[in-house]
């Protein structure tokens, strides 16, 4: 897998993420879910596209980067993948001024083109909080590893986007039965 680190002045690609278009579970339309701010590391916090090369060394894709901060990016696609289920009465991030019953924190682990394996590596913890008693309700991991298909920047960010969709979609279900 040739990937390319180099920094150079020319316009990086700038790649989003997709929010899972629907997910099982049952129905909560009574619940409302706040998004808190993920966590993660400084070098998830940004808008880099990051890549392990092996053993304890990272590089960043080069010529790419995501639209925003990854944290951001992760928070805003899990809200819209709540409200795209269908299945809550609302969902929302810090600040929207929704009545919170249930709060989804999460930490990010791993958001990653693996070279050595040839795979898009996401992995999530999520903990689910009721917001009305601050009670953690349960938490649990999520973690999905795609292949890469094709090369360049968009084969890899497309099997991240994939791999963060298997994540999302299983978080959003799983939120959803646990409530």
């Amino acid at each position: 897998m040739a990937l390319s680190a180099c920094a150079t002045s020319a316009p990086k690609d700038t790649f989003g993420l997709t929010a899972t278009p629907s997910a099982s579970g049952p129905t909560r339309k009574g619940r409302q879910v706040l998004i808190a701010n993920p966590v993660a590391t400084q070098m998830l916090d940004s808008q880099n596209v990051v890549v392990h090369v092996s053993g304890q060394e990272y590089q960043f894709l080069g010529d790419s980067q995501w639209s925003d901060r990854l944290p951001k990016l992760v928070q805003l696609k899990l809200a819209q993948a709540f409200q795209n289920s269908g299945k809550v009465g609302g969902a929302g991030l810090p600040g929207d001024g929704l009545a919170i019953d249930e709060q989804v924190q999460t930490t990010i682990n791993t958001f990653e083109i693996s070279a050595s394996e040839g795979m898009a590596v996401v992995d999530i913890t999520a903990r689910l909080l009721n917001d009305r008693n601050g009670q953690v309700r349960a938490s649990k991991n999520f973690r999905a590893a795609v292949p890469v298909s094709g090369t360049g920047n968009k084969a890899y960010v497309a099997a991240m986007n994939a791999a963060f969709s298997q994540v999302s979609g299983a978080l959003v279900a799983w939120a959803l039965a646990t409530m």
